[in-house]
């Protein structure tokens, strides 16, 4: 009973090295490189399980289809300007699995034949990368920077110069600068002369802003002139039509004299006496000598004050009393 339980379980044992070593698996995201004594035979896109030769007849290689990212190290660039940059980028690449119908011509073959690994291939591109971005020499700092910035066009430059270089097998997707940084000369210069350009802003805004001042004040003055003259017409306007009803009033006036006289005397009086009032005056004196029943009168009729126009009567005492 022990004996048949130890064969069952050796040649369990067996099974499993058997299924072990002829067997592998590919994910979605791989390509498999099938080796017959150290030559590629096979590449093997399909996911799933898969048979092989077992030990030491076939080996298998993995390789990950997806995208990969590399970053460059910082890297000094002298531009156009002779600005001096430190510039670090990084690139998407991935295998270019296009299939092939001879074998032997396959870009994945012939990653395999010049990598072996996806390691091997980031350490060659990130040097290959580095060695691209001498492109920015061409641009100016100016270009690198700021709203007008370029810098799109020089990724699409080292895109392409690499795409042209690197080795079959390998797709390069997409480069983008990730980092500039200013060396502290360069930080001094770009500074000098973004001092320089606002300072040529701000006088160009000086000499706008005094041009519009004075043109405003032009303009103010104008309309200024403009209204004190037509006030000034306005106003004399006034005065002759004033005038010219004063001077019709003041004939009216003349050819009844007298009666202009009483009326004004009524108007006083009748101004003077409004409301609840009470008051002491002297009724020989006008326009409170009307009050007086027993005021002399003229040749015509007009009652008339004792103490007449002028200044009151005073006696010859208080005359004298005042020197």
């Amino acid at each position: 009973m022990n004996k048949s339980l130890a064969i069952f379980i050796g040649l369990l044992i067996v099974l499993i090295l058997v299924g072990f070593n002829t067997t592998y698996s590919v994910n979605f995201h791989e390509v498999a490189i099938k080796t017959r004594f150290g030559k590629p035979v096979e590449v093997v896109r399909k996911p799933g399980l898969h048979f092989k030769a077992p030990f030491f007849i076939d080996q298998i290689t993995k390789l990950d289809t997806r995208k990969q990212l590399i970053d460059s190290p910082l890297e000094t660039v002298l531009t156009k300007d002779g600005q001096q940059v430190l510039v670090k980028a990084f690139m998407l690449w991935q295998i270019d699995d296009v299939t092939s119908s001879d074998a032997a011509e396959s870009p994945v073959l012939e990653f395999f034949n010049s990598y072996e690994s996806i390691d091997r291939a980031s350490s060659d591109l990130e040097q290959q990368l580095q060695g691209a971005l001498r492109l920015m020499g061409g641009v100016s700092f100016s270009e690198l920077i700021g709203k007008d910035s370029n810098i799109k066009d020089v990724e699409d430059s080292i895109l392409s110069d690499l795409r042209s270089t690197v080795k079959n097998g390998i797709e390069p997707v997409t480069v983008g600068i990730s980092r500039i940084v200013l060396p502290e000369s360069t930080s001094v210069s770009v500074l000098r002369r973004m001092a320089s350009v606002q300072s040529s802003l701000a006088q160009a805004e000086r000499v706008r802003g005094s041009s519009e001042a004075e043109n405003l004040e032009s303009q103010a003055r104008t309309q200024a002139d403009t209204i004190r003259n037509f006030a000034s017409q306005w106003a004399a306007r006034i005065e002759s039509e004033g005038n010219e009803q004063a001077d019709r009033f003041y004939q009216e006036m003349q050819k009844e004299a007298q009666l202009a006289i009483l009326l004004a005397w009524r108007d006083t009086l009748r101004a003077s006496l409004t409301g609840n009032t009470t008051f002491v005056t002297d009724t020989t004196r006008a326009p409170f000598h009307m009050l007086d029943l027993d005021a002399p009168t003229n040749e015509d009729g007009m009652p008339m004050p004792v103490a007449g126009y002028g200044e009151p009567e005073t006696d010859a005492s208080e005359a004298g009393g005042g020197s």
